[in-house]
């Protein structure tokens, strides 16, 4: 089950609230605020998210 970026909230592809397409990944969201601010700051929050996934 992805976990949303920011929050980190586990989330089912299904129920996010939103979604966002960065550099070829799809990246699922809680809601509206969490994708506002990973939309701000795109590498900062896909970054993280590839750490806590275990990849370089």
């Amino acid at each position: 089950m992805p976990k949303d970026p920011v929050c980190k909230m586990e989330i089912s592809k299904e129920n996010a609230a939103a979604e966002s397409q960065y550099k070829g990944s799809t990246y699922y969201f809680c809601s509206a605020e969490c994708k506002e601010s990973f939309d701000k700051q795109p590498d900062r929050y896909a970054e993280r998210a590839k750490k806590a996934a275990g990849m370089k």
